[in-house]
């Protein structure tokens, strides 16, 4: 009877079904990301005419353009960014994670809601949201003034006139250091959903073996919780750095000339510069970098599972 229900379960004897659920699947992938990605292929061996149009010529002079000094620096700078916003991202999420995955039944699904609540807001809205709070006069820059008005009129009132000076506004927009902040706030729930599926489903008796064997708490966060976490914390920050690596939009609004980032330029090639045969060489370059981070990812994975 076991084997035959395999028989009956095996998708060789009922190819007509796996394939009628296997076929609209199959044909939007081929439509919607296959051929456009075949068509960026061609164009990375294409030249520009004088009108900006895309001629296809047998040649590698994109590639060859693509590791020059100056993409390759920008290319650095994208990934060290990239690479700071993922720490940052990991030692402000794991604390929420592990928050939310040892909080009281009752209060899981409202934080969890609240760590999921800027989904529910347009990429453009948050991030223009930043420029309100960043820029010279700004939310940040007000609430600092308010409290430096009301500090002054404290040492005044004290007997120490001029204690603080005038107040000068913070110069916070069009840095590098406005992208790290605003490319953390929209890419934490990233990093925090995958680590609270881990530390949710943790075996809790294997905490409790460790504090009832005489691990002090750090010792048990390090030496338990840590590894037992460790899939969903390196699923979390690889999405982080990939997301960040290839964003353009807060770099451009947020971010000053020393901010660009590898997204930008590929933006500025289908843009500006109409040169679409370079941008789809570096749009490729980044998709293979994706591809390489996404298989180590898989390696390293089966290596502990092994």
């Amino acid at each position: 009877m076991d084997d035959s229900w395999r028989a009956a379960d095996d998708w060789r004897r009922a190819r007509g079904t796996f394939l009628a659920l296997l076929g609209p699947g199959s044909a939007w992938l081929a439509v919607f990301f296959t051929a456009p990605l075949a068509l960026i292929w061609l164009y990375g061996f294409s030249e520009s005419d004088r009108f900006g149009d895309p001629t296809f010529v047998p040649t590698a002079e994109n590639y060859e353009r693509a590791f020059e000094w100056v993409h390759l620096a920008i290319a650095a700078k994208s990934a060290r960014i990239a690479a700071e916003v993922t720490a940052i991202s990991v030692l402000v999420g794991f604390p929420v994670a592990l928050g939310i995955a040892f909080a009281p039944a009752r209060w899981k699904t409202p934080l969890l809601v609240l760590v999921m609540l800027p989904f529910w807001t347009n990429l453009l809205v948050r991030t223009y949201a930043w420029i309100a709070v960043l820029r010279t006069r700004g939310h940040l820059n007000n609430a600092l003034e308010y409290l430096h008005a009301r500090a002054t009129v404290a040492a005044d009132a004290l007997g120490l006139p001029g204690l603080f000076g005038v107040f000068a506004p913070l110069d916070l927009l069009y840095q590098e250091s406005a992208v790290i902040v605003a490319l953390v706030h929209l890419h934490l729930p990233f990093l925090v959903l995958p680590l609270y599926a881990v530390l949710e489903r943790m075996d809790r008796s294997l905490l409790e073996a460790s504090l009832d064997l005489g691990a002090s708490q750090w010792r048990t966060f390090r030496a338990v919780v840590v590894p037992l976490a460790m899939p969903g914390l390196a699923t979390g920050a690889l999405l982080v750095f990939i997301l960040c690596l290839g964003n353009f939009v807060v770099p451009d609004l947020l971010g000053g000339t020393d901010a660009i980032m590898i997204g930008n330029l590929i933006a500025q090639q289908f843009g500006a510069a109409r040169d679409w045969p370079f941008g789809a060489v570096l749009s490729l370059l980044l998709l293979y970098a994706t591809f390489l981070a996404l298989w180590l990812r898989a390696r390293l994975a089966r290596g502990r599972a092994t």
